[in-house]
């Protein structure tokens, strides 16, 4: 995958899988936990520590991604290596999805948002917009730009509006043959900056 993006490639328009391992909290860590997952980001693979499970015969397991990241990884690494395609295609004038998945605690907040006062630390969310922005300060004069955005999130099968300010109500997925899929009801706000 291209660290800097650019126009679309064959092949450039395939779902990606990319996982990032966190490191450590502080009771993980007080705990004597110790990290069972060994991230070999060249080779887009991690392996996982079955050495003390008596439910496996096997020392360890190996899965493949298009990309690895691990504990010490950093937020504009990941945003330039996984995000930064997307938001180009994006700027071409192509449709983008980024989303996070996995259980609770896992990183998923901080892989998207990050912490927004420290630079270094934004995440796919904050680096999304500055280089969306960016690219617009940087258009002709004469050229125009309509930026929308929506946020939602999906747990336990219930997709709920994460811009309205009602975070309890549930929203449905729903299809239409001219539209195709959507969520009724999703709140999309015009953005400037």
């Amino acid at each position: 995958m291209p660290a800097t993006g650019g126009a679309k490639k064959a092949g450039s328009d395939k779902v990606q899988v990319v996982v990032r391992c966190r490191p450590l909290n502080e009771d993980e860590l007080k705990a004597g936990h110790k990290i069972a997952v060994n991230v070999e980001h060249d080779r887009g693979s991690l392996t996982v520590d079955l050495g003390r499970s008596k439910r496996s015969s096997e020392p360890h397991k190996v899965f493949t991604f298009d990309n690895v990241f691990g504990p010490d990884s950093k937020q504009v690494d990941i945003y330039n290596l996984t995000a930064r395609r997307i938001v180009n295609c994006v700027l071409e004038g192509y449709n983008g999805t980024i989303f996070a998945y996995g259980q609770t605690g896992t990183g998923k907040t901080y892989t998207m948002e990050g912490v927004r006062s420290i630079p270094e630390k934004r995440g796919i969310i904050p680096n999304s917009f500055a280089h969306i922005f960016g690219h617009i300060a940087k258009a002709q004069e004469g050229v125009q730009f309509l930026v929308r955005a929506s946020y939602l999130e999906i747990y336990n099968e219930e997709v709920r509006d994460l811009l309205n300010k009602n975070h309890t109500q549930r929203l449905e997925v729903k299809e239409r043959p001219d539209i195709g899929v959507y969520v009724k009801d999703l709140m999309t706000i015009n953005a400037k900056n």
